[in-house]
């Protein structure tokens, strides 16, 4: 009896996870984040930090397609539409990540359309950037959030075209010899100098479609999206941990 009923769980629990087909089966819009006024804040890198972007060039960063192509001026690198994304050459498990990002002063679009882009923890778990000053969105996608699973505890965004930061302590998965997951990623972050991740797990790597599932592995690049807004970045350090 009790293999039975072991199996008609198994069973409910895979069908309901391949019936997520659609993007909005994990969509949270509620509760909404209360908005806050964030402080204004600068950071500047410390001496044990790696600079991987300061305001110059892209030597320390691959394109998707070869040599990255987004746009650098004025100090800043910005999204170029239909480059693809752009990696760190170098790679990272536990570590501070400093990143100030700028979204379009013009707004065009809304929800998930409006300043739109994404900071990837090791290549694989999402970080948002999106334009929220009055622009709502589903909760576990907005600007704070790591992607489709974690809301963020408040909307600290500041007005369009105005610079925000993030600082993020990122402890990365362990997994055990047969591939199953030792200890999950965990990471508090700050946007703005305003705690919006408090020493949060993740269930996996970032999803669109469907639940997360860990597979085993190691170090991983810092990511940085093409979501096709031009989304801009500056002053980005790293430190290992």
């Amino acid at each position: 009896m009790c293999k039975v009923i072991l199996s008609a769980a198994l069973l409910s629990f895979t069908m309901a996870a391949f019936a997520q087909t659609k993007p909005e089966d994990t969509e949270v819009w509620e509760p909404v984040p209360a908005v806050i006024n964030p402080g204004t804040s600068t950071a500047t890198p410390p001496g044990d930090a790696i600079i991987l972007f300061d305001g110059k060039d892209l030597s320390q960063w691959d394109g998707e397609k070869g040599a990255p192509a987004w746009l650098v001026k004025d100090g800043a690198v910005t999204v170029v539409k239909g480059t693809g994304t752009i990696k760190t050459k170098e790679t990272f498990t536990n570590f501070q990540l400093h990143i100030e990002w700028r979204t379009p002063a013009e707004v065009v679009g809304e929800s998930q359309g409006r300043g739109n882009s994404g900071i990837f923890m090791q290549g694989k778990y999402e970080l948002q950037v999106l334009d929220n000053y009055n622009n709502r969105t589903y909760s576990n996608g907005q600007a704070g959030s790591f992607y489709k699973q974690r809301i963020p505890l408040v909307n600290a965004c500041k007005k369009p075209g105005e610079w925000q930061s993030y600082d993020v302590i990122w402890t990365a998965p362990t997994f055990n010899e047969d591939g199953s997951v030792k200890t999950p990623a965990r990471a508090t972050v700050l946007q703005n100098g305003v705690l919006v991740q408090n020493n949060v797990s993740l269930d996996g790597p970032t999803e669109y479609i469907g639940k997360p599932v860990y597979k085993a592995h190691g170090a991983g690049p810092i990511v940085l999206q093409d979501h096709g807004n031009p989304v801009s970045f500056r002053n980005i350090w790293i430190r290992r941990l």
